[in-house]
């Protein structure tokens, strides 16, 4: 570990910075957004706009790495973020906004892309594993970190998107003056959605829901919060929350998931996921309860992810793995897209109670379908890859390389820089 600190703290160190920076964006744009008089209909397209302008990045970016370079395109996304933060408070506007956000999804999914290609090329077979966890850990440390930091201003002024616009600016220096060489750089092809769906339709079907799910959590947190009255504080606390949750419940899932049928511990997890958040729609219950639910959906719905993952990967070769990782991310980004759009329209038509629903109702039907898949096909795959945790905010890249590095094998040269990414 100490190898892996020593050889990538400017990269780590300005990962953290950057996540700190888009941490707060979404956050502070559902608070705003309130103020402002934006509709909740409205704030959920400024927020699925994020999640396309990722996707169109994951597609476009190994292009212009190939063209012009890591470096300057790394430089220039980086500048590009650090523009659309300040540029939010000058045009506190959903339209412009909803543009806005397309760009810093684009910009993000390239960083992301970028600074994990430098990681994985700076680790050894023995290293890799390590580095990449620390890296995953740090994002999601930069995240909840990131909560605290809406309550140092007014979110009605300007400060609050100045700070993490400095912090983004701020993280690119250490890292664009410590890389010394920028990686070889090799797309990998997705799988065919056919190919995937015939290998598993559980992985597929589960990985669409979840990227609806996902979206609604980090997307429309804040518009809720704001929506039921909390103050900037108790919306900070909440979605910190969920990002916690999402930390300590990886690794007790992933470890039963290992010694049982993945497909039970889907459904079990599912399930718990769908009745938690029925409780604050049925009832009215305190500000700690809701945070416990809030912990408890990132804390199933994180798992899932890296459920669904390794489930499909019992079922491939392990030469196909980098392939079906780049599809099923592409997947579950399509379903992304749609998760704020629906949560907001159901909040117009329910109140904000139609938060959780949106969440239970894509976690009840994740549920039953897994249960659906158990009568249709016998266990008959032996678990050939280990579960491995893995954020939703990695790129395919990270998400090869710890899979492989957790099956004790290095990724490939061709195929070590894989470039399709998730929000």
């Amino acid at each position: 570990m100490l190898t892996v600190l020593r050889n990538s703290w400017a990269l780590l160190l300005g990962m953290m910075l950057l996540m700190l920076g888009n941490g707060m964006q979404g956050s502070l744009l559902g608070i705003r957004g309130e103020m402002e008089k934006m509709g909740t209909f409205q704030l959920s397209i400024v927020m699925s706009c994020y999640f396309l302008g990722f996707l169109f990045g994951s597609r476009m970016v190994p292009d212009m790495l190939r063209r012009v370079g890591h470096v300057r395109v790394f430089a220039a996304l980086g500048s590009m973020i650090s523009a659309v933060l300040v540029m939010y408070a000058v045009a506190p506007n959903w339209i412009a906004w909803s543009l806005m956000r397309v760009v810093i999804g684009f910009s993000f999914s390239g960083v992301y892309i970028t600074a994990e290609s430098w990681l994985n090329d700076a680790s050894s077979n023995e290293t890799r594993g390590q580095a990449l966890s620390i890296y995953l850990i740090v994002q999601m440390v930069g995240i909840i970190a990131a909560q605290g930091l809406l309550n140092l201003g007014d979110p009605g002024g300007y400060i609050l998107f100045i700070i993490p616009s400095v912090l983004v600016s701020i993280a690119f220096t250490p890292i664009l003056l410590s890389v010394s060489q920028a990686p070889a750089f090799a797309s990998t092809k997705p799988l065919s959605f056919r190919f995937l769906y015939n290998a598993s339709p559980l992985g597929c079907i589960g990985m669409f829901i979840l990227g609806g799910i996902f979206s609604a959590q980090f997307g429309m947190a804040a518009v809720w919060g704001s929506q039921a009255g909390l103050s900037v504080r108790d919306i900070s606390i909440f979605i910190a929350g969920i990002y916690v949750g999402g930390v300590l419940f990886q690794f007790p899932i992933g470890w039963l998931s290992d010694r049982i049928d993945r497909r039970k511990m889907v459904l079990a997890t599912s399930a718990v996921g769908a009745v938690a958040l029925l409780i604050p729609v049925a009832w009215d219950i305190p500000f700690w309860a809701l945070c416990g639910i809030g912990a408890i959906g990132g804390g199933v719905s994180n798992p899932l992810y890296s459920l669904l993952l390794a489930y499909v990967n019992d079922y491939i070769d392990k030469s196909a793995m980098a392939g079906a990782s780049a599809g099923l991310l592409f997947i579950n980004g399509l379903g992304a897209i749609s998760g704020p759009v629906i949560t907001g329209w159901i909040m117009g038509l329910v109140g904000p109670r139609g938060f959780f629903l949106f969440m239970a109702l894509l976690f009840a039907a994740l549920a039953i379908y897994a249960m659906y898949r158990m009568t249709r096909r016998r266990r008959t795959a032996d678990a050939t890859s280990s579960f491995t945790a893995v954020s939703p905010s990695g790129t395919a890249i990270a998400l090869e390389a710890v899979m492989m590095a957790a099956d004790g094998e290095g990724p490939e040269a061709d195929s070590s820089n894989s470039a399709v990414a998730r929000p």
